[in-house]
């Protein structure tokens, strides 16, 4: 694109910007199919997870609130998905309540069923947790929400890599996911959203591409998704995020969930040959993907992920944006794992020999 195609989109008459415009295109419908969609015209391009909730939060907002609802959402969110309806309930004077997380690393379904009630606006959930790796029955959560007329929004960040995302199944009516988590690039991610509700909701930026038609006084608005996009759109990354999604394909799903549940069990087998360290939430009901944060009983988090680099290990540590569920279990900050279909067992074998030097090297250090 960059190097044959560069023109923006929806605006020219030559053919540089016609054919990306036919890219940017090509990628809602691509996107739509992949997560099974209704229409293309249900999913908005943003800058990410982060800004697809932000969007949908402030939409909320502009629409109307009613002064006493309640935002649900859970123990285990990313701050991405937490602090978005912290501050929406800020604003307009809602209640903030959350589904705490059990031992296991499940939610506590029953706590949930209590928390619904009619004054239950919207359900703010994680398909599957950045930090523990939970796998939430997400189909259940939105039905008990639905019974009750809320409305559910899903983030799928950690789930679009792992595995397949049918919307519609779900019945979600707001999902967003980020095209970076799933081998694609960074700056651009995806809101879907119900198109009946789309229509229902304000535009939060104005400007460019988005309007209909402008006087002094007053503007008309487009059609979703549209409405929601305001300005020259990430066309690169858009086009990025489409061959993302075609690799995923590729791959498959199948193949995919199947090896990297060998790959899980194989680490998490490993990690059990050391007595003083611990693994959150080992084995929730529900179901784990591709996901273990740890602690041990002496060596802080950072000091463990720093000498895992030295010797050319990958790890995250820290709070991971979730601060919440880390202290939950009664810790500050962890060391992630984080496995991927192309990952292997010889790489898993080489983090535990990492690991056990990190161990020796630190326990000597403290002498």
């Amino acid at each position: 694109f960059y190097s044959q195609e560069y023109a923006t989109v929806h605006r020219g008459t030559y053919s540089k910007s016609i054919a990306a415009t036919h890219h940017y295109h090509s990628a809602r419908e691509s996107i739509a199919e992949f997560i099974n969609a209704a229409t293309p015209s249900e999913i908005i391009f943003t800058r990410g997870t982060t800004a697809s909730i932000n969007l949908l939060a402030q939409a909320l907002g502009r629409r109307g609130v009613r002064e006493g609802d309640e935002i649900l959402v859970t123990e285990m969110e990313h701050h991405s998905n937490l602090v978005p309806w912290q501050m929406l309930c800020q604003q307009h004077h809602l209640t903030l309540r959350w589904i705490p997380v059990l031992d296991s690393g499940d939610l506590d379904l029953g706590v949930y069923r209590e928390l619904l009630s009619p004054r239950t606006a919207l359900v703010a959930v994680t398909h599957v947790s950045n930090a523990l790796g939970t796998l939430n029955p997400v189909q259940k959560i939105t039905k008990a929400a639905h019974d009750v007329g809320a409305l559910v929004l899903i983030d799928g960040a950690q789930a679009v890599p792992h595995l397949p995302v049918d919307v519609q199944a779900i019945d979600a009516d707001f999902y967003a996911f980020s095209g970076h988590k799933m081998y694609g690039p960074t700056g651009v991610g995806v809101l879907y959203g119900k198109y009946q509700l789309l229509e229902t909701l304000p535009p939060v930026d104005g400007g460019g591409d988005m309007v209909e038609e402008v006087f002094m006084d007053s503007s008309t608005y487009l059609a979703p998704p549209v409405k929601f996009e305001a300005g020259t759109p990430p066309i690169a990354e858009v086009i990025g995020l489409h061959a993302a999604v075609e690799f995923l394909n590729q791959v498959g799903y199948s193949e995919i969930q199947e090896w990297e549940s060998e790959l899980h069990r194989y680490a998490r087998s490993r990690l059990r040959e050391f007595s003083d360290l611990r693994i959150l939430a080992e084995a929730p009901l529900s179901g784990k993907e591709a996901v273990l944060s740890f602690v041990h009983e002496r060596h802080h988090p950072l000091d463990i992920a720093t000498l895992l680099d030295l010797k050319g290990i990958a790890v995250r540590s820290g709070s991971l944006c979730a601060q919440p569920i880390i202290r939950r279990f009664g810790v500050e900050g962890v060391v992630r794992v984080s496995l991927a279909f192309y990952n292997t067992k010889q790489e898993i074998d080489r983090f535990i020999t990492a690991l056990k030097e990190a161990f020796k090297q630190l326990s000597g250090s403290k002498r």
